[in-house]
């Protein structure tokens, strides 16, 4: 069997349509806003979402780095949970970019209520600690295993938002799983958050990119962010057609990546080493083993003798991460491997 690799969604590469939609594109300079294909998926995510504007990135992290810039000043505080990517993952750039301190709430599988949020609010008045600014959510939760957002939630934290004049940004890397998921709209989301950013190189499988969403004030402003922080790029539209083909093609065959997950789930759980799979809802698979039966690092080298590739978290947790180019035999095939691992 050839290599399967389960460590993330971002080990795509682009399939042969997608490469010929890529060299076929018509190209400009897009630091000077003239690549007529980034203007084209800019336009697309935009309206896809109900928003004014979006702007072009190379990853993820550079747009919720730029969108917490926006929305804060040095001395600042955002109140995110604390398996939030921006927290665990983006290197520190919420202090190292813009100065701003995390108020950690200790929420479910990485999703807190409104609750939690209205109680990590500092009172605005008490100078002695730094002033709330900014509330930050992350749709799907990567450390919490794939999980979507209750819609209504996401409702009362804006209220609780507009009650405190916060912002309020979504990291949704992983939106489109959890739109699939849950059967909801991106103009759902459009219409309630000031600030988006949205992956195309995760589940849709694009090389590079990711998109911020939002106002025609913010985006404008987002343009002079992303300039410092080495952002612009030039003939670009060849990364942004993979993002128009990934949206025609790609998006909605996600289901077939939950489907795939939630079988590995039920495989996992029938194996006496395995001590607990968490919830899975989308692509995330994230387990424990038995550390009486099986280390995690003997458990990881047996999968990797049979050409499987996943990764640990910390914490005594292990990820797999479902994707396009899982194929349906590399999915029995894996399958059948845990069953004789049992």
């Amino acid at each position: 069997m050839e290599e399967i690799n389960l460590i993330s969604d971002t080990v795509t590469r682009p399939s042969k349509k997608m490469l010929n939609a890529m060299m076929s594109a018509k190209v400009g300079d897009d630091v000077f806003k003239n690549d007529p294909t980034i203007n084209a998926l800019e336009a697309k995510v935009a309206n896809l979402f109900g928003v004014e504007a979006a702007l072009f990135f190379p990853s993820g992290t550079m747009t919720n780095q730029t969108a917490i810039k926006l929305h804060t000043q040095p001395g600042d505080q955002l109140i995110c949970d604390k398996y939030a990517h921006i927290y665990n993952y983006e290197g520190g750039g919420v202090s190292f970019n813009s100065g701003v301190s995390c108020k950690l709430v200790d929420g479910h599988r990485g999703m807190m209520t409104a609750s939690q949020v209205e109680d990590a609010i500092n009172p605005p008045d008490f100078y002695h600690s730094p002033l709330t600014t900014l509330v930050c959510i992350e749709n799907t939760t990567n450390k919490g295993g794939g999980a979507c957002w209750d819609f209504n939630e996401l409702e009362k934290i804006k209220k609780i938002c507009v009650e405190n004049k916060l912002k309020y940004h979504l990291d949704g890397a992983r939106i489109w799983n959890a739109l699939i998921a849950k059967k909801e709209t991106p103009k759902q989301y459009g219409a309630l958050f000031d600030s988006i950013s949205v992956c195309l190189s995760k589940g849709l499988g694009c090389p590079v990119g990711s998109v911020l969403l939002g106002s025609e004030e913010l985006v404008h402003k987002a343009l002079r962010i992303r300039k410092i922080l080495g952002g612009g790029m030039r003939q670009a539209g060849y990364l942004a057609a993979a993002g128009i083909y990934a949206l025609d093609n790609h998006w909605k065959r996600m289901a077939e990546d939950h489907l795939r997950a939630k079988e590995i789930g039920e495989a996992l759980k029938a194996m006496a080493t395995v001590k607990k799979v968490e919830p899975i809802e989308t692509n995330i698979i994230i387990f424990e083993v038995d550390e009486n039966q099986i280390s995690e690092a003997e458990f990881l080298a047996k999968l990797k003798q049979r050409n499987i590739h996943i990764i640990a978290m910390g914490q005594g947790k292990l990820r797999m991460v479902t994707h396009m180019d899982f194929t349906q035999k590399m999915h029995e095939y894996t399958l059948l491997t845990l069953a004789s691992l049992g």
